[in-house]
């Protein structure tokens, strides 16, 4: 008997140590996906005890019993929570996201992967069009000052990105149309991407978005940069090739970058989370058709459904971003490694 109950048990243990990494994978993506269900249901119980009666709101002017007692049937809003959970809940599992809202009271069957779907291409171009830019950029800027704490070129790189860190995205947005629209008249204040058309083909529209993410993403970025580049350059083994009479550039590819890659990574995880925030305020000032500005919209009609999905495709972006930086910062830091 005592064979048969420790067997499994070393059998996990030479697992776990075999496959750290594959272990410790497992278990983020585990937890991962519980949050995700926990976020489901507080997103679907947010929504339901917003103040109001849906249909009534959907309708507007057009509401009456009738019509009021049809969009409730539809919409199940005469279910208890739980049934009306769960049926959202196997919906989502079995890829069924549903339809809108609006659409129901229009009297036409719109789906809601029909909308989303081209809605989130178009802001996952625009976020990888702004992390291609933000990488090098951040890298050059968070080196740079960090290698050179307190000297000029480090105040100039500070103080710059304090200034715009600390402002608002819709502000930089609107300072951004008034100097290349108002001013310069050189790129377009809204950025209406054509129905069906990929925003690459209008690169021209893109710019002003993609300006104003990278301004801020960047800005705070080299600022967390800086102080992980700074707080290296302090430990013995930098101090140590100093006195051994290394050079700054082979310091910093040598000994520093190495060192502050993991920091790196997860700076870089923080500001792509950022984006999913940021691009939804980003979206709605320039008109762009991402998914931010299709929450935006959805909230405005009061499009339940649509700001269920909406909401759940965001958290489950924000986790998933969240697991893929701590695998990657145990994969390349040994010291972490073998501590899991």
């Amino acid at each position: 008997m005592t064979t048969i109950t420790a067997a499994p048990f070393r059998v996990a243990r030479s697992a776990r140590h075999r496959w750290p990494l594959a272990a410790y994978a497992g278990r983020r993506i585990v937890a991962g996906v519980i949050t995700l269900f926990i976020a489901t249901i507080l997103i679907f119980l947010v929504i339901q005890i917003l103040p109001g009666d849906v249909a009534q709101i959907v309708l507007g002017r057009n509401s009456n019993p009738q019509r009021v007692a049809e969009i409730n049937a539809q919409l199940h809003l005469n279910a208890s929570l739980p049934s009306r959970y769960w049926q959202y809940l196997t919906g989502l599992l079995a890829g069924n996201l549903g339809n809108s809202t609006a659409g129901l009271v229009q009297g036409v069957q719109t789906s809601v992967s029909g909308i989303v779907g081209p809605a989130l291409a178009h802001s996952l171009e625009l976020a990888l069009i702004v992390m291609v830019l933000f990488v090098p950029l951040t890298l050059v800027l968070g080196v740079v000052s960090g290698s050179r704490v307190g000297g000029g070129i480090d105040h100039s790189i500070s103080t710059t990105t304090l200034a715009i860190s600390a402002l608002p995205e819709f502000l930089v947005g609107t300072v951004l149309i008034f100097l290349f629209f108002t001013e310069l008249g050189w790129f377009a204040p809204v950025s209406e991407i054509p129905q069906g058309e990929s925003p690459f083909a209008h690169p021209n529209l893109l710019v002003l978005p993609v300006l104003t993410l990278l301004l801020v993403s960047a800005a705070f970025g080299a600022r967390l940069l800086r102080a992980s580049v700074a707080e290296v350059l302090t430990q013995d083994y930098i101090t140590s090739a100093r006195l051994n009479g290394y050079s700054q550039r082979r310091i910093i590819s040598r000994y520093l970058l190495p060192n502050a890659l993991v920091p790196t990574i997860q700076i870089l995880a923080q500001q792509i989370q950022y984006l999913i925030g940021g691009i939804v305020i980003v979206e709605a000032v320039f008109n762009y058709p991402g998914i931010g500005n299709q929450l935006v919209r959805a909230i405005s009609v009061r499009d339940v459904q649509e700001i269920m999905v909406i909401t759940t495709i965001l958290a489950a972006l924000y986790i998933s971003i969240n697991i893929i930086a701590d695998v990657l910062c145990v994969a390349i830091d040994p010291k972490v490694r073998t501590t899991i």
